[in-house]
């Protein structure tokens, strides 16, 4: 990857005409903060993918061996497993692992299988205060010591010792639990640096857990996460927002473990055929009927500023005094990053993060989750248990707005899949700058995977 990771000039890379996000920054009503005006564009060429990515069983068992098995990746928020005893079951591509907060406030994450006979240990998130198995009784402290071996007499070849269950490595970050299943694994600092360093603002472990919405879908994990990795599909997909969203005004930039698209609210697509102006995008941001009556713009303020005013106003409430630190764009803007290989936290007051991995063993469908992180004052709530959709239930059950635009999103995801299973076509393409989070998805893919 490193002679195609190049950098590119960003007064002189292609991306759409007009307008530029750094443009739109320079209007902001309040001070814009390093971290939005940071600009990384990189050349990542403009070669195809092979689509056996998606469709092959052989590429998604060396995903499972060379990726899953190897990579930091999100297993749950802290605040899901908050008091001593309390686990959390992760499966990730067939495996199953266990994450157990410990009697010192710690967290450990084993093996969510027996030493004896390998039945899995436990079943369902919950509290206990031993892990012990449901076959034959062989039990284990929370710290996976060895504490029981029922009819002990019989097994003189067990030492205490060497019985401890495997203990797999942890890292925390921003209220988030981590895993590696590689136990010989590089440090969890370097891997999260770019995205710790660009969320010092954004303090992630200060929200609790207002919504966690999951949903199996039928389609590759890669296919559900790149939907969600561009804006350039908004006018095809989700047209009724165009009169409202910058879409291809978007920054994409890409770091090495990480990348983020940052798409403005609060202006009008440059893809539209007739202008907009400020009262236009207000009506349209604010879904005010043809004829309604329009709030009136202060003067010297644009409709991204106002639409960043009422929010403060609404955000209050809850987040303190915070709303008055943060600028327009922290307020209205989508400011959506990726940290590899598929954890999608959001920047600023955005409250999203998602989650991507296999369902199962299965390459062809996949696990699609949405946490919704709230600010709070005073003492935190407890975190929201876990929602599983239906296969027929839509996203706008439980998500309200935000859920519309997911369902228009999980439209396309079978029809991608189908039609990469039935095409020709021996790769996909991708532009090269709207989709350049995507190509370093695939970059990155290589890095680990292989083709």
């Amino acid at each position: 990857m490193a002679e195609i990771f190049k950098d590119l000039d960003p007064d002189t890379m292609v991306r759409s005409p007009g307008v530029t996000y750094q443009d739109l920054l320079d209007q902001d009503t309040h001070e814009v903060p390093a971290v939005l005006r940071l600009q990384s564009p990189k050349d990542l060429g403009f070669d195809d993918f092979s689509k056996e990515r998606y469709i092959s069983r052989e590429y998604h068992e060396k995903e499972v061996k060379n990726l899953w098995m190897k990579v930091w990746q999100m297993a749950c928020r802290e605040e899901e497993i908050p008091d001593p005893g309390d686990h959390l079951r992760y499966d990730i591509a067939g495996v199953s692992f266990v994450v157990v907060r410990q009697l010192d406030g710690g967290i450990k994450a084993f093996p969510n299988a027996c030493l004896h006979r390998g039945r899995m240990l436990k079943e369902f998130d919950g509290h206990a205060s031993e892990l012990r198995c449901a076959f034959h009784g062989f039990g284990w402290e929370l710290n996976g010591c060895l504490k029981d071996v029922p009819a002990r007499w019989d097994f003189p070849q067990i030492k205490d010792e060497e019985w401890s269950l495997p203990e797999i490595p942890t890292a925390t970050w921003a209220g988030f639990v981590f895993i590696n299943p590689d136990q010989d694994c590089e440090p969890f600092e370097p891997f999260i640096k770019d995205l710790s360093d660009q969320f010092e603002r954004w303090d992630l472990g200060s929200l609790y857990v207002q919504a966690h919405v999951a949903r199996k879908m039928p389609c590759n994990w890669k296919i559900a996460q790149e939907a969600f990795c561009e804006a350039y599909h908004v006018n095809g997909t989700h047209p009724q927002i165009l009169r409202s969203l910058g879409d291809v005004n978007s920054q994409v930039d890409v770091w090495d473990n990480c990348a983020r698209v940052i798409t403005p609210g609060g202006t009008s697509s440059p893809l539209l055929e007739y202008d907009m102006n400020d009262e236009d995008i207000l009506r349209a941001m604010m879904d005010i009927p043809v004829g309604g009556e329009v709030p009136t713009i202060p003067p010297g303020m644009n409709a991204r500023g106002f639409l960043a005013a009422i929010s403060r106003e609404g955000l209050r409430a809850d987040a303190g005094e915070r709303v008055d630190e943060y600028c327009d764009a922290e307020i209205v803007d989508s400011i959506d990053y990726t940290q590899w290989p598929n954890f999608h936290p959001w920047g600023a007051f955005n409250k999203i993060v998602y989650r991507f991995r296999p369902n199962g063993d299965d390459h062809r469908t996949s696990i699609m989750e949405c946490y919704q992180l709230m600010p709070f004052q005073g003492e935190r709530p407890p975190a929201a248990p876990i929602h599983w959709l239906g296969d027929d239930e839509k996203w706008s059950s439980a998500l309200g707005f935000l859920g519309r635009v997911f369902d228009q999103d999980v439209f396309n995801m079978p029809k991608v899949q189908w039609g990469l299973e039935s095409t020709y076509k021996k790769g996909f393409t991708l532009s090269g700058y709207q989709e350049s989070k995507v190509r370093w998805l695939h970059h990155k893919l290589t890095e680990w995977v292989g083709e």
